[in-house]
């Protein structure tokens, strides 16, 4: 049981000395057991969370309490080695079922279990504060009748009641704005927290402090030294039964829309005045204002071979895209005339998430130096590992002198977490504990989604209705044999192909 509580950097905060009941919604399906509970069983086993904490499930299926927790635990022991905080944990998780999620008559049920653990932990331990978490690992077509029933049956009267809701926040403009809509009757941006798990990324959290408290970086990030940036999103494996759900929506609004995008904006934005929650999201804003409609002109799409071989997928002749590049540019002083590069897809040739930022030319290099000389690159990489690096000229060793490209670099797992057998938390931990901290910026405010709808709307409306062909491409390839001479041309990118990448134990050549 959790009894003596070490300090951590939010034991000062009120919350925490609060009580808290978390309710998992859709809390059979894979994304609650594949990723809320590991989360929430993370931060637990961190002193994260209140001593006085209790999680209940909701969902449809007609399943006990016990049930649910055997269901977990196998998910459980892949997030946390310790069978007794994995016990512990359980121990405060519940289940209560519905024959649908916005069945008032079971939300009922619900806040009546609630209000038992908050009289129980006021009479025994004087808490008299107790807040509530609403996590939504359902679909969106769902939202709107489960927040009304929330809504009448189930806030806190002892404190707060949020929200965090999952994507997909529609498949275009007009179904966009019909959720916020009706999410929007009962509750505002002050308790409803949309998440985008790539906002809590390591890498990507650590955007701020890169941009603007390092007077180099700031000083470069601009149209006068930087050639492209391009943000590459790839997995190495198919639809695998998901196409179904896959096929409804495609590359672009999958990854490219929402995940990409909202790198993007942190990575270009303009300094807020203050690291705090709105300031940041102003500027996010800023950034999509300044982006036009995407044009077909401007995308290139592939499809891997077999893609159609998925059970699940009904329309055999689909023209869905798994691979997409797509070129935007941010038109304000900063960005203007800088390719931004957009980039990802499934079944290629290895896992990867990063960031690139390719800068101009050294001024006279060549004339200087008597042959080519390397441009520069800021290579930030989200996954697998962390990392990042600047590819810099060098000297060639030994007797030659002609340049020659090397990195500058700085590996997290090696820099930190070696020595003391830690590692970096999930980014759904990340994000459940900023929501518990009334931490917005890195949730997804309403008008930016919006914007972004607004932004890729027109394009997607045409590929659907054109029947827009995919170049196709072999599995566990790098993707449409084609799209390497369409990148390059689009954003103006060279590639060294000399450099060789030394990793510590062997060099290999490397892609971008």
């Amino acid at each position: 049981m959790m009894t003596d509580t070490p300090d951590t950097h939010v034991s000062h905060e009120e919350w925490t000395k609060e009580g808290l009941a978390i309710i998992v919604i859709g809390a059979s399906g894979d994304l609650a057991k594949k990723k809320t509970y590991p989360s929430l069983l993370s931060l637990f086993a961190d002193y994260l969370l209140p001593r006085n904490v209790i999680i209940y499930g909701y969902a449809r299926s007609n399943i006990s309490s016990e049930q649910l927790r055997e269901k977990l635990r196998p998910y459980l022991t892949k997030a946390v080695n310790d069978e007794n905080v994995i016990d512990d944990f359980l121990s405060r998780c519940h289940y209560q079922s519905g024959p649908g999620y916005g069945d008032s008559t079971s939300w009922q049920h619900l806040d009546k279990e609630i209000v038992r653990f908050e009289d129980e932990i006021a009479h025994a331990k004087g808490v008299s504060k107790v807040n509530r978490l609403f996590y939504f690992a359902i679909p969106p077509n769902v939202f709107a009748e489960t927040g009304e029933a929330i809504k009448t049956s189930c806030m806190s009267s002892k404190g707060f009641s949020r929200m965090i809701v999952e994507k997909p926040f529609g498949k275009d403009l007009e179904s966009c704005k019909e959720i916020l809509a009706r999410l929007g009757k009962h509750f505002d941006e002050t308790n409803l927290f949309r998440i985008d798990h790539y906002l809590g990324k390591e890498m990507v959290q650590n955007l701020m402090v890169m941009r603007f408290g390092n007077i180099w970086m700031e000083n470069m990030m601009n149209r006068n030294y930087v050639q492209c940036v391009m943000l590459t999103f790839k997995e190495p494996f198919g639809t695998e039964g998901r196409g179904g759900y896959f096929d409804q929506y495609g590359i672009i609004r999958d990854i490219i829309q929402n995940h990409l995008l909202q790198v993007m904006c942190l990575l270009c934005m303009e300094c807020p005045n203050k690291d705090a929650g709105e300031k940041i999201r102003d500027e996010k804003v800023r950034v999509l204002e300044a982006m036009n409609p995407v044009t077909l002109d401007e995308v290139f799409l592939g499809q891997y071979e077999g893609y159609h071989d998925d059970e699940t997928i009904t329309n055999k002749d689909s023209n869905c895209p798994t691979y997409a590049a797509v070129r935007c540019f941010i038109n304000n002083p900063r960005w203007a005339g800088v390719p931004i590069i957009f980039k990802a897809g499934k079944a290629l040739n290895e896992r990867k998430a990063e960031m690139r930022i390719q800068f101009k030319d050294a001024p006279a290099g060549e004339f200087l130096f008597g042959t080519k000389v390397p441009r520069n690159e800021l290579v930030i990489k989200l996954q697998p590992d962390e990392l990042i690096y600047m590819k810099s000229n060098i000297k060639t060793p030994g007797f030659a002198s002609a340049p020659i490209q090397s990195e500058l670099q700085v590996q997290y797992d090696t820099r930190y977490f070696e020595q003391n057998g830690v590692s970096n938390p999930d980014a759904y931990s990340r994000l459940i504990l900023d929501v518990l901290r009334g931490k917005s910026a890195a949730f997804v405010r309403s008008d930016e989604l919006i914007r972004a709808w607004e932004i890729f709307t027109p394009v997607l409306h045409r590929i659907d209705r054109e029947n827009v062909r995919p170049h196709v491409y072999k599995t566990g390839s790098r993707g449409p044999d084609e799209a390497d001479a369409w990148i390059n041309d689009k954003s103006g990118y060279v590639r060294n192909d000399d450099y060789v990448w030394y990793d510590g134990n062997i060099c290999r050549k490397t892609g971008f």
